[in-house]
């Protein structure tokens, strides 16, 4: 697969000169690497490639195997690299590895002047890349503790090691970044990579690609979630018209962008334009893809929302059902998507004055998403406060219940 020089972001310059005071420093560094065989030194250079973070072992060891190095000579060097203090133990732990900042720069100055360096990164790369593949859609709680280490170097290869992955894997890098960081109600450091990867979409693909209309309908859909409609709007107007005339009228990608765009509108009050368009996706999707499958149950809780909203509940009561049963039924019990259908549903209950049916069903959707997604997680926030309002509704009859409008890109 071809490789890609991107031209987009910053990439980190870093100087290896060493200040006068920090020469001493950097002799001792000099005096220790003379003593290093061929070998080690290559290993301490592939270390350089790693985030100025936590480094589990099996990575390394990865990334020698894909270099057909011996595991006899790894674990000669990586003692090596410990005797002489270019490594350190994390949490008395020897699976985890950490390498103080001036010598990962000393280490990098190596790394630039050896022939074998882009070998490394390349290595280094592959074995970093296809932890990108395992960040899920929306990250639950027990994924982002389980991939947290992994962030850093992700970002190391975006920032700085774009020329060593293919165009299609440093999209997804800058896309599931986005994701993690959103899915934890970071915004401010999800934005960034989601802005970045339209521009690297648009740099690498062409103005006319279907990924570029995926990338700018993700960043449609964080806007979206954090209710910037104006900067959502055209997003998701030219990528839905991206994809028409890429993929045609009858592809589910299309069908997924009439949907968040119909999404848009409801949000805004817009129900007229909403759903015509939530109609025509839902129409499709059961088309192209058959009445069992999870974007159908999102088209039907969508389409029972935009009812709903409108004061509709005898229409919206059906689909917001079979929205919930098919959810179980496909995704399982313990799916965030199934607590959204259970709030949503339950809200509706709510407005139609039946709380005894309303309650279980608040208190299952919160400790589902509190389960799976964790208390900080903004649907859980949400799910919180309804429940909240709608226990002292019943003691105070003032209160109001606060509406999830969660409809999924």
């Amino acid at each position: 697969m071809a490789y890609y020089a991107i031209d987009v972001l910053h990439v980190l310059q870093v100087s290896y000169n060493f200040p006068d005071t920090q020469q001493g420093v950097k002799a001792a560094f000099e005096s220790s690497w003379q003593e290093l065989d061929p070998m080690t030194r290559r290993v301490g250079q592939l270390l350089s490639l790693f985030a100025p973070t936590v480094i589990p072992w099996e990575w390394v060891q990865s990334a020698t195997e894909l270099l057909k190095w011996s595991k006899a000579d790894i674990k000669r060097a990586k003692k090596l690299l410990y005797k002489h203090n270019l490594i350190q133990q994390v949490q008395d732990t020897e699976d985890y590895y950490q390498i103080e900042p001036s010598i990962r720069k000393f280490l990098q100055a190596k790394l630039a002047a050896s022939e074998h360096a882009n070998n490394l990164k390349r290595a280094f790369a592959q074995v970093i890349v296809p932890i990108a593949h395992q960040i899920p859609d929306a990250p639950t709680r027990k994924a982002i503790e389980m991939l947290k280490d992994a962030i850093p170097h992700l970002e190391e290869v975006a920032l700085n090691l774009p020329n060593a992955v293919s165009a299609e894997d440093l999209l997804w890098i800058f896309d599931r970044i986005g994701r993690f960081y959103k899915s934890q109600g970071l915004y401010a450091q999800a934005e960034p990579w989601f802005v970045q990867c339209v521009s690297v979409a648009k740099a690498t693909m062409g103005e006319e690609h279907p990924d570029v209309a995926t990338s700018l309908n993700n960043l449609a859909g964080f806007y979206y979630s954090q209710g910037r409609y104006r900067e959502a709007e055209p997003l998701y107007v030219e990528a839905l018209e991206l994809k028409q005339d890429l993929l045609g009228d009858n592809h589910p990608d299309v069908a997924a962008s009439l949907n968040n765009l119909a999404a848009l509108y409801d949000a805004q009050g817009r129900y007229s334009e909403a759903q015509p368009l939530y109609v025509k996706a839902l129409e499709m999707r059961k088309r192209l893809l058959g009445d069992n499958h999870p974007d159908v149950a999102t088209s039907l809780n969508n389409l029972a929302l935009l009812y709903y909203s409108q004061g509709r509940y005898s229409e919206a009561q059906p689909l917001y059902e079979q929205a919930l049963e098919l959810r179980k039924r496909l995704l399982g019990d313990n799916h965030p998507d199934v607590a959204t259908s259970l709030s949503n549903l339950a809200l509706l209950y709510y407005c139609q004055g039946d709380y005894n049916k309303a309650q279980p069903l608040l208190e299952q959707a919160l400790e589902l998403s509190e389960r799976v997604l964790g208390v900080n997680h903004p649907n859980t926030v949400i799910f919180s406060e309804n429940l909240a309002m709608f226990r002292a509704k019943m003691s105070s009859k003032t209160s109001w219940l606060r509406q999830i409008l969660q409809k999924k890109p």
